[in-house]
Order: C-alpha cells, then structure tokens, then sequence
C-alpha cells in the first residue's frame, strides 16, 4: 500500500487498483503532495550476478515480519507519481527466492524514479521515500557495470480491523473507547486521531499502545475525525496498518 536533505528511508503503502493511503479507481493514490525526491542511500553487499556489460544490477531483499519473504515482485520504475498512475516508462521486474533475495538484471544506466515490492498476491505494493515529509519517492541511479545494493524492504499489509467506532458513527468522547482486533505477532500498536477541523489540534498522533484498546481521556472538540492504528513487531517493523478512511462524528 507506500516509500527522499536525506532524512532517513521509510514504507509508503500503496495500491495497484484501490489504493491505501483509497483512491477508487486506476492506478491513482491519495497520497499527499510530495517534495522534490532524492536519491535512496545505498549499502554494500556481495554480487549474485554480474552485470552485463554497459548495464548495472539492482539487488536487495524483502522482509515481512523481519523475516524473508518469497516470491515477492519487485519493480524499478523509470518513471514513477504516487498520486497518479504510479510505476511508468519502462519497468524491470524481479522476483524473491526463498531467502527473500532478488536481483534486477541488465538494467540501462540512468536514474530510476522508484522500486516498488507487490505485497504477496495483493494490489497492493510499498515504495522507500525520503525526504523532509518523507512523501517523495526515492530515486535510484544504477551505473553501468555495477551492482546497486538497496536498503531491505519490510512489507506490511493493511488488514487490521478496527471495531469501535465504527465508520460514520457519532459518539460521545465520554467514556469513549478505541478498539481494534489482535494482530498476529504484534508487540505494540500506534493509533492515530485526525480532526477534520485543520484549526483543532489532535491529542493524539502515534500513540503507542501494548493492548489492542484505549480508553479516550483527553478532549476532543465536535467535530468529525479519522482515526487510523498500526501494529509492530518486537523489532519495531510495522506489520500492519487498518483502512485509512475510517471517520466518526463526535457530537
């Protein structure tokens, strides 16, 4: 469902057809607007397969709850808009072995606009980012003869359920409750309230949570909001994430 001065590399989560992060139809995306993208960091590593000549190698390794993920996709983009389309221009596609390693071969030189990983056999797919807001994508320059080492790509998916409240509800913030399903393998949640209102500040951004509930105990003004919550493994790699176009009422 996702992923850029060089802040540090995060996940945007994004969707093939019915994106995350919402839209309805395409390949569009709901994502905010980005900054301008810089080039992602790179690491070192030891080659599984020499370039040909005059073209360079992508190689790097998805994860999906720190562990190897098989047979996943992976795409470098020469063209790349979040917002609409998403991958265009020529694509070079890969697939993980079982050590959740893959390698993009014989690849022109020039400066790819992203790389993105299919979550399993979902529409959906995350990017690395970077920058300030870390909206923008992250770019790639593959140089010829050489082998390109990229960050690790952790996977999440967006199947968390959230309970209480429901979409479109109007509750009261007395005695209001949050609640979500159990995620498998989670350590910990972070949730999120969002006003609608820009003027109203949110108490609560990234709340960090052990249990899959919280008892809301700071005011919240009337208004309409969107709550959104996340799980993460003991290694602090996010697993999941619920839809993020839940919306209730506080009257």
């Amino acid at each position: 469902m996702k992923h850029p001065a060089f802040v540090s590399l995060s996940l945007i989560f994004v969707c093939l057809i019915a994106c995350k992060t919402g839209s309805k139809s395409g390949t569009n995306t709901n994502s905010s607007s980005s900054p301008a993208s810089e080039t992602a960091n790179t690491e070192t590593g030891v080659e599984k397969v020499k370039p040909a000549p005059g073209t360079g190698n992508v190689q790097g390794k998805v994860l999906y709850n720190s562990k190897p993920a098989e047979n996943i996709e992976v795409t470098l983009c020469e063209k790349f808009n979040q917002f609409f389309g998403g991958c265009d221009g020529k694509k070079f596609v890969a697939r993980t072995d079982k050590d959740g390693e893959y390698v993009i071969t014989d690849v022109p030189p020039r400066t790819y606009e992203a790389l993105t990983a299919r979550v399993f056999d979902t529409k959906f797919y995350v990017f690395a980012t970077t920058g300030i807001t870390g909206l923008a994508s992250a770019k790639y320059d593959v140089v010829a003869d050489k082998t390109l080492f990229v960050p690790a790509t952790n996977l999440f998916k967006s199947d968390l359920k959230t309970l209480n409240p429901k979409a479109g509800e109007k509750v009261s913030t007395e005695n209001l409750e949050l609640r979500w399903s159990a995620y498998p393998d989670a350590a910990y949640y972070k949730f999120s309230i969002y006003p609608e209102d820009v003027s109203v500040t949110s108490p609560y951004i990234n709340e960090r949570v052990q249990a899959n509930s919280f008892a809301i105990d700071k005011p919240l003004p009337k208004g309409t909001y969107r709550w959104q919550v996340e799980a993460y493994n003991d290694d602090q790699v996010k697993l999941a994430e619920s839809d993020r176009d839940i919306k209730f009422t506080i009257n």
